[in-house]
């Protein structure tokens, strides 16, 4: 994404029309995600651990990894793309009461989950992706901004998923639930594929003079097409011992991308070694995934991997980082935001690596990394919220 110079000295905010929370799509998209994860994860947990029960149309099981997959990482991806595409094109995504819309819609679909018949939650909730993606395909296409199209289609992908998801719910197809939940962590890892590819080098590279990063477009396809085929095989059922050797050799292929970033140079910028620390996760849980299949550990600590280690780490990384940018503010974590980037990336130990190493652990491990994780979220949308609900600090739209 395009970052602009901040200027050392804030300008006086000019008096532009509209609430400024409905002036670019990172703004109710990036503090409606993180309220949820703030919110419903701890819920899960003690759920979880029976300190409760919840009533609800769909399993508690399958309501935390729907909401985390299609309602938090799907609204934060949403965000992102309604506000990339802008900088990227020139062109309007959504705005005022078309941007009011789409985050109504998911935060409608996110309290029906909890109170509405199932057919209310997955009307609501199926609205969203297809929406955005008509919202960014008209303005890629008007702009003739065409290498960008395929994130279209992801969106598209994930729509579909989230509609297996629910006619798996209501008994209409033979698909096992989980199915579709994995497919949504496929499809949300590779849009984090593509995206880290294209931005975490260029980041490394534009504060670290002199520093050379040349990724060969050749590494890069090879990447991602093994990527794709481990992970589209893995949610397909395909045999486990091939599922095993792919992600085995996946995990390599990231863990060498990662070593060509240079993610040493990055330890005196938080805001960017968030980025490569989290990325840490994608080898990891690759790794995870081929001792899974070969028997070795629970498929459940590679998921983790994925969900807490790479999407929880680069989405606080990015809804920082994007939103410092496009609120007139310098590229530097507070010691706050810093905190919560470490709060997370302990979540994901936690979760992962305590239960791998200590069995005996696991209740522990899930409710330390709740609230781990839970305690990131809130620092962020304390420190956010009123950034996110005013007038860029350089008065300029947006």
């Amino acid at each position: 994404m395009q970052l602009h110079q901040i200027s050392d000295k804030p300008q006086p905010a000019a008096v532009l029309p509209g609430w400024p929370v409905l002036r670019l799509g990172f703004r109710p998209f990036y503090l409606a995600s993180a309220l949820l994860a703030c919110l419903s994860v701890p819920v899960w947990a003690a759920v979880f651990l029976g300190y409760f029960d919840m009533k609800l149309e769909l399993s508690p099981l399958l309501w935390h990894g729907h909401e985390m997959l299609f309602g938090f990482a799907a609204g934060v991806i949403a965000g992102f793309l309604l506000t990339a595409v802008k900088a990227w094109t020139g062109l309007e995504t959504a705005r005022g009461p078309l941007l009011g819309t789409l985050a109504l819609v998911w935060v409608a679909a996110r309290i029906a989950a909890l109170v509405a018949p199932y057919p209310v939650f997955m009307g609501l909730d199926m609205a969203l992706l297809p929406a955005v993606a008509l919202v960014l395909l008209r303005v890629l296409i008007k702009s003739g901004n065409k290498r960008n199209i395929p994130l279209v289609s992801l969106l598209v992908l994930m729509s579909i998923a989230n509609l297996v998801f629910h006619l798996s719910v209501l008994g209409a197809i033979a698909v096992p639930a989980v199915a579709p939940l994995y497919a949504q962590l496929a499809l949300v890892i590779m849009v984090i594929c593509v995206m880290t590819g294209r931005v975490v080098p260029m980041f490394t590279k534009n504060v670290t003079p002199g520093l050379v990063i040349n990724v060969s477009r050749r590494f890069e396809l090879t990447l991602l097409t093994v990527t794709a085929a481990t992970l589209a095989l893995w949610v397909l059922g395909a045999p486990a011992p091939l599922v095993g050797v792919l992600s085995a050799v996946a995990a390599v292929l990231h863990a060498a991308r990662l070593w060509q970033w240079h993610p040493r140079v990055t330890l005196k910028r938080p805001i960017l070694w968030i980025l490569h620390a989290s990325y840490a996760w994608m080898p990891m849980g690759f790794a995870l995934l081929a001792l899974a299949q070969w028997g070795l550990v629970g498929v459940s600590l590679a998921v983790h991997a994925f969900a807490i280690g790479v999407i929880g780490g680069l989405i606080i990384g990015m809804i920082t980082r994007t939103a410092r940018g496009h609120t007139g503010r310098p590229l530097l974590a507070s010691r706050g935001e810093v905190v919560a980037y470490a709060l997370v990336l302990l979540a994901a130990v936690a979760r992962v690596l305590v239960p791998a190493l200590q069995p005996a652990w696991y209740a522990y491990a899930v409710e330390a990394a709740a609230c781990l994780w839970a305690v990131a979220f809130a620092i962020y949308l304390v420190i956010y919220t009123p950034w996110l609900t005013q007038t860029r600090l350089d008065g300029k739209d947006g």
